[in-house]
């Protein structure tokens, strides 16, 4: 387990609808420790979920077919 802070990067398709509705993830925490840890990027320093990578992977699955 890391002790550091997790690094965040923005979804690729962030800022296609004018910015409102954006996730950040944290993939090197992701491959170090199997959680895949997600937040709104429009309030870092609020919580984030903790999910699994299968979770995760039905979640991206989920937002894909919703537009």
């Amino acid at each position: 387990m890391t002790t550091e802070s997790p690094r965040w990067l923005k979804s690729s398709y962030s800022n296609q609808d004018g910015g409102g509705a954006c996730i950040e993830w944290a993939p090197k925490h992701a491959r170090h420790t199997g959680e895949v840890l997600v937040r709104d990027s429009k309030t870092p320093a609020g919580p984030h979920l903790t999910l699994s990578v299968d979770a995760w992977a039905e979640l991206v699955n989920f937002a894909k077919f919703q537009g």
